[in-house]
């Protein structure tokens, strides 16, 4: 547990006194809807903060829990805001600050992937990151491992539920042995950890994890420029043999309809079959089948 302080009563702070720990950008209609409701009803619940001293000896304080709604009160030009003060050090302020974002019940994947980081970059151990965030152990390790191998598109698609972790990890450790991802696809499959449009899904990001790289964010660098390059060959060869598979199984369809319209052209010939196919009502054939059989598009 963080050790902490809590006054017994509200303070009122000046907004201008309050420093940002942890910034974070934040969804632009979600931000709006705060300024709208504490417009509308007020502030619900207040923020919280530390108490600082800052390097001209004034007082100032250090944001814990509350940025948008800080923000938000900002953007309303006002002036103070209502705040419960803890004393705790910069480190357990850090650490109340992304469990407090973790908690919330709505938040981007990314969000929850940048915390999981900065706290093993500030050398927390998988045991100690999950004990202060609430989440399970074996999925903080599983999650930093897919982050130390760079694998944002899989992370994403992990915290977006459309792809077990489990999986993810199988696809990483098949490298870039096409036959081995897709193997660890089929295993998913079977297991029936993917199903139906899940299964789509998970292709689909796969394809841009060969084509575009592994990081789904806007940096460009020329390690991922690289492997788009090298991924680019690839796909064009899976092209290639897509396209060969294609004509001849269209080859192999024409070589099918030949025999059978070669065939029903000898049959159609005796009249005793055409006699028993009128019997049977079966005596027309469809238009185009008509057209290959009889030159002059004739029926039987």
């Amino acid at each position: 547990m963080i050790p902490q302080h809590r006054t017994n009563e509200v303070r009122m702070i000046p907004v201008a006194a309050i420093d940002v720990l942890n910034p974070r950008d934040r969804n632009k209609r979600v931000f709006e809807e705060i300024v709208g409701n504490i417009k509308a009803i007020g502030l619900k619940k207040p923020i919280t903060v530390s108490p600082r001293t800052g390097q001209d000896g004034t007082e100032r304080y250090l944001l814990v829990c509350g940025e948008g709604r800080l923000n938000a009160f900002r953007a309303l030009g006002e002036t103070q805001i209502p705040a419960q003060v803890v004393t705790v050090s910069d480190e357990d302020a850090f650490i109340m600050s992304l469990a407090e974002n973790i908690a919330r019940r709505q938040y981007r994947p990314m969000e929850i992937l940048a915390v999981i980081k900065q706290m093993r970059d500030k050398g927390y151990s998988p045991k100690d990151i999950a004990k202060k965030t609430g989440l399970a152990g074996p999925y903080v390790a599983d999650i930093l491992t897919l982050l130390d191998q760079g694998e944002e598109r899989l992370l994403v698609a992990v915290e977006r539920g459309r792809l077990p972790i489990s999986a993810a990890l199988a696809i990483v450790g098949a490298g870039d042995d096409d036959k081995a991802v897709q193997a660890a696809l089929q295993d998913a499959y079977e297991s029936g950890k993917l199903r139906g449009q899940q299964l789509m899904a998970v292709r689909r990001i796969i394809e841009r994890r060969q084509t575009l790289g592994r990081s789904s964010g806007r940096r460009r660098s020329r390690k991922v420029s690289d492997v788009s390059s090298s991924s680019l060959v690839r796909t064009y060869q899976r092209e290639v043999e897509r396209q060969r598979s294609t004509v001849m199984k269209a080859e192999f369809t024409q070589q099918r309809l030949l025999f059978v319209t070669s065939a029903l052209r000898q049959l159609l010939v005796d009249e005793n079959f055409v006699n028993l196919l009128r019997a049977e009502g079966l005596d027309t054939l469809p238009e185009y089948l008509a057209d290959r059989v009889w030159s002059s598009g004739r029926t039987t």
